[in-house]
């Protein structure tokens, strides 16, 4: 049995290999997204958030569906079993590539592959159980694992928000192309922390299409959500306005109390603390240009 240890914005988990050795695959060699975030500290270790152990069975084990989520020829089953564990089944066009299992709190699960000759399917599950555990097992620490694209200027970080197919990923190149100095910092999870004395951004080892792992965090200064428009305007949101912003785009099992509290937390300080903007545009120099000068330049009057 093989294990690593990971850390993603602070917070620890570990990845144990039960696959068979005549399998002769390395489990970890799938995860090279997570190489950035490998924990080599010499610290004396703590105990990990969350611990996962990947196995294969072609029997995957059997759970009662209470809702899914599809997009673009992925889907994920949410559900439970009769022993009251959190189940989530991970399909790619259409095909089950894993099911994961978890123990009350998040902290112990274990991921059943049924074909681990399929390589891009393992690495989908894992990639997925991953994305759930560490959303679901931080959601009451403040953290919140974002749908966003987030780039960096000037050592700060803004996020742009919005449904797939709004332009996050066209906006945050725009931003490279035509505001000097910017950055790509993830562009599909990135991961944020409220602390006491403000909000910080993470890069994560999950960002969509892009290949953009990079360990590295800034002070979040700014909230953007997109939509598709004729023209580009800006405007500020404050209160509810701002909040209602936030909540689509935060993964999280909001049907359980607790995760649900958590999340709320993070979401009202966000809210309260970091400036969210609502910006209508085309998929030009100008929105980029407008965007930055006001939300990062602050030239809005």
């Amino acid at each position: 049995m093989n294990s690593r240890v990971y850390k993603v914005a602070g917070h620890r988990f570990a990845v144990m290999s039960n696959l068979p050795d005549s399998a002769g695959l390395d489990l970890f060699t799938l995860m090279d997204n997570y190489e950035p975030f490998a924990d080599s500290s010499g610290d004396v270790p703590e105990s990990p958030l969350f611990t996962i152990a990947v196995e294969h069975s072609t029997a995957l084990p059997e759970f009662t569906e209470e809702t899914r989520q599809e997009d673009e020829g992925q889907e994920i089953l949410c559900g439970h079993d009769g022993a009251g564990s959190s189940m989530f089944n991970f399909r790619l066009r259409g095909a089950d590539v894993g099911t994961l299992v978890c123990s009350p709190g998040y902290v112990l699960a274990r991921l059943v592959v049924p074909d681990i000759s399929n390589l891009n399917s393992v690495k989908f599950a894992v990639n997925n159980s991953l994305m759930v555990l560490y959303a679901l097992a931080t959601a009451k620490l403040g953290t919140a694992l974002f749908h966003a694209a987030v780039v960096t200027y000037c050592g700060k970080g803004y996020m742009f928000l919005g449904t797939s197919g709004t332009g996050k990923s066209t906006h945050a190149r725009l931003w490279l192309r035509y505001n000097d100095g910017s950055q790509l910092l993830n562009d599909d999870n990135p991961v944020v922390r409220v602390f006491e004395n403000g909000a910080v951004v993470y890069g994560s080892p999950w960002s969509g299409k892009t290949p953009c792992y990079k360990n590295e965090f800034y002070p979040l200064s700014g909230l953007v959500l997109l939509s598709q428009a004729p023209r580009n305007k800006i405007e500020r949101l404050r209160g509810v306005s701002a909040y209602a912003v936030l909540v689509p785009s935060i993964s999280g099992k909001r049907w359980e109390r607790d995760i649900a509290d958590g999340l709320h937390f993070t979401e009202n300080a966000l809210a309260g603390n970091v400036p969210v903007w609502y910006l209508e545009c085309l998929p030009d120099e100008g929105a980029a240009k407008l965007c930055r000068e006001t939300v990062a330049d602050g030239l809005d009057g």
